[in-house]
């Protein structure tokens, strides 16, 4: 299945599946900053394994966001995102099926039956899923196993789906804390570096006023030893406030514009590049046109991940939703300098439907409800509050200006330090 053909919009009668405790699972998922993308090594075995313990030609990892269905790892099949609505495993993550999802024909069940990989290739018939739990309330998405004929599982099958999806859930726990522990070496090495160089001047200075004074010895004016000894102070006065600094733990590597990024970090042309490769799809298969530009002279300074692409997505999603086929969305991405302040500045334009200022409102409350986008998309109304939510935890602010009729611009404004 190409990647476009898996992104294909269908109508859907019934209101889609709504976890009760959605906005909690959002945040969690939101929590581990996970690259969607990025995951398939890490679990290419657990699917391939899963596939063969259930005896299935398909095999799927599927976290779920606000509006997609994310294949964090395949088997069986070339399958990277579908929207939500769509998916069979939006099922899996409600409470009610938290013991595994099973629908024995998805040809002949009403919910499932016109989508389009039931209709056309590889026309499915059996799902199982199993739910990968964090905790016993809060489901990130599903490990499921998919084939093209009857299938039958017994007890002992699902039970070892169930364990792999532990494991799953365990090696994405691992994988967020390995992460956070690269940062946290990255910075520390950083802050070593920095403070080796820092010290080394004021106390080589120190040491070097110190012989002078003690080779000239008796021949020594009192006017040049107090000049000597102010100068010691000075130097003296400069590593103390380093160490203030440092025990503050408030200072920034000074040359940022000037290294590479680290793996903790994007720079302005590294996130264009991960937002047009997450989110073409979605807009090429709406025929919506989605353009990415990141502004020059600040391209290539490095920023802390922490949420951006999470807050991006959610937005970028949400104007793909509410804009129709031949429309455009503009993404600029830039950055401003200030000494050394910098803050982000991103803008989501797009000419979809709009929005009414009351609308506007309840987003800006963090209190929006879903609606359905312009070719039938079902709304689930947590997008936008996520975002907000994110930007807020950042210090950042959302600005919302949009007219009906005439399209929607969201602009983020994020200082880098909240960012950090």
């Amino acid at each position: 299945m190409d990647q476009d053909k898996s992104f294909l919009s269908v109508e859907i009668d019934q209101n889609p599946p709504i976890p009760a405790n959605e906005m909690k699972r959002l945040i969690a998922l939101s929590d581990l900053d996970l690259d969607y993308l990025d995951l398939n090594k890490s679990f290419a075995d657990l699917t391939k394994l899963a596939a063969k313990v259930a005896g299935t030609s398909i095999s799927l990892i599927n976290l779920i966001d606000s509006f997609t269905q994310w294949s964090a790892s395949s088997y069986g099949i070339e399958l990277q995102q579908m929207p939500r609505e769509e998916s069979v495993c939006q099922y899996t993550i409600m409470e009610e099926n938290s013991g595994g999802f099973e629908v024995k024909d998805l040809s002949k069940d009403e919910r499932f039956k016109d989508r389009f990989y039931v209709t056309d290739a590889p026309h499915l018939k059996y799902y199982y899923g199993v739910p990968l739990k964090v905790d016993e309330d809060v489901v990130l998405g599903a490990l499921c196993v998919l084939h093209d004929d009857y299938k039958s599982l017994s007890a002992e099958k699902k039970e070892m789906l169930e364990i792999i999806a532990g494991e799953v859930v365990n090696r994405i726990k691992i994988h967020h804390a390995v992460a956070n522990l690269k940062k946290t070496v990255q910075e520390t090495n950083s802050i070593k570096n920095r403070v080796a160089h820092d010290i080394r001047g004021p106390i080589g200075g120190i040491i070097g006023l110190a012989e002078i004074i003690q080779m000239q010895g008796n021949s020594n004016k009192l006017e040049e030893v107090l000049e000597f000894i102010a100068l010691i102070q000075k130097s003296g006065k400069s590593v103390l406030e380093l160490a203030d600094e440092i025990l503050s733990q408030n200072f920034e590597s000074s040359d940022s514009s000037k290294r590479a990024p680290k793996d903790h970090e994007f720079t302005l042309s590294t996130l264009k590049s991960k937002l047009e490769d997450m989110f073409n799809p979605q807009a090429m298969s709406k025929k919506v046109v989605l353009e990415v530009k990141a502004s020059p002279p600040f391209a290539e300074i490095p920023f802390p991940k922490n949420k951006i692409l999470q807050i991006l997505g959610n937005l970028i999603s949400n104007s793909i939703k509410f804009t129709p086929s031949e429309g455009k969305i503009e993404v600029t991405l830039d950055m401003e300098v200030f000494d050394q302040q910098k803050i982000l500045q991103f803008k989501v334009k797009d000419t979809g439907v709009g929005i009414t200022p009351e609308k506007i409102y309840e987003i800006l409350k963090g209190g929006t409800t879903s609606a359905n986008g312009t070719s039938g998309e079902k709304g689930f109304g947590f997008g936008l509050n996520l975002v907000q939510h994110l930007v807020k935890g950042l210090k950042g602010r959302l600005l919302v200006n949009s007219n009906l009729g005439d399209g929607t611009e969201f602009e983020l404004i994020i200082p880098m330090e909240a960012a950090s």
